[in-house]
């Protein structure tokens, strides 16, 4: 059994000093960036130590009436582990965490894994704890990634609209300032889905300019005018499409076609993986097969993001 301690200030250093070394780790786990909308979410983030006091693995969680999840906030959470962590470590350190969520009244823990695409080194370990500890599979999105070591091939009809706006007079470029992509983000989200962005303009600004290297603008402009462009979340080897906006111009034109065959082909093609983000809704169980369409369209393929629930009993 592991020694398991509640995150607070003075971990801070020793927090992220190990998620730099972690297998899986990603920039989203440094206490700046969790800790953005600790006004929306009580943090229940752990550490787990051994028996001489260092760090073996972190699990950035929340919780919520009763329930503990890795991460709310976050788009996957899960164990954080080093290079030497073993499958034993992880199914200790599952015994350990269910045994203090129950000494802490905690009813249920939903788990959030990280996709395998983001490891450094195989760290699936948490899977195989999971069916130990008979963990429910509650949901399953659909993800689309391109493996960049591999022959990309566009659709015919991808490869169509990339041709036709390279002919046009756009350029893509890198920007700082998000405000212009924003108002644009913004517009698009209300005008096609009746829906907003999960962040505050406030938030990233503050956010990409604590993370300059993880977190990257992208826009296709057209005299002077943004006509589309991707908010990137850069991880290691992995590029994640966070934010993708076209106005009705840049539908025309192609102009987010243009943005992502530059970042695939010229900026990141370097790295290992392209993500998409999901295309499913109502938990998983409605596929947005229009949207995945074009995801595809660029050579990406299916990765699921699973949740888990285990009841601490």
């Amino acid at each position: 059994m592991y020694r398991v301690q509640r995150y607070s200030r003075n971990h801070e250093q020793a927090w992220n000093d190990f998620l730099r070394s972690s297998k899986n780790g990603h920039f989203m786990f440094f206490r700046q960036y969790v800790e953005y909308h600790s006004d929306r979410f009580e943090d229940f983030s752990l550490i787990f130590s051994d028996e001489k006091g260092r760090v073996v693995a972190l699990l950035p969680a929340n919780l919520a009436e009763g329930v503990c999840y890795s991460h709310q906030g976050l788009s996957f959470g899960g164990f954080l582990t080093s290079q030497k962590t073993s499958t034993q470590d992880v199914v200790a350190l599952f015994d350990s965490l269910v045994a203090y969520l129950k000494q802490n009244s905690v009813l249920r823990l939903v788990y959030k894994p990280i996709p395998y695409f983001y490891f450094s080194l195989p760290a699936q370990e948490d899977l195989y704890a999971l069916y130990r500890n008979d963990a429910t599979l509650i949901r399953r999105d659909v993800s689309s990634v391109i493996d960049l070591h591999q022959p990309i091939r566009y659709s015919k009809g991808r490869k169509w609209s990339v041709n036709k706006a390279k002919k046009d007079d756009m350029s893509v470029i890198e920007k700082v300032n998000l405000s212009e992509f924003w108002s644009l983000l913004t517009d698009t989200l209300k005008s096609q889905h009746e829906a907003r962005p999960t962040h505050k303009l406030e938030e990233m600004q503050s956010l990409r300019d604590a993370f300059p290297e993880n977190i990257r603008l992208f826009v296709a402009e057209k005299n002077g005018q943004v006509l589309a462009g991707a908010l990137l979340f850069v991880n290691r080897d992995v590029v994640h499409t966070q934010y993708l906006a076209n106005s009705t111009i840049g539908r025309e034109l192609a102009a987010l076609d243009l943005v992502l065959d530059h970042l695939i082909k010229d900026v990141f093609q370097e790295y290992r993986y392209f993500s998409f983000g999901i295309s499913t809704e109502d938990h998983g169980k409605y596929l947005n097969e229009g949207l995945i369409a074009q995801k595809e369209g660029f050579g990406a393929r299916a990765v699921v993001n699973e949740f888990y629930e285990i009841a601490i009993t």
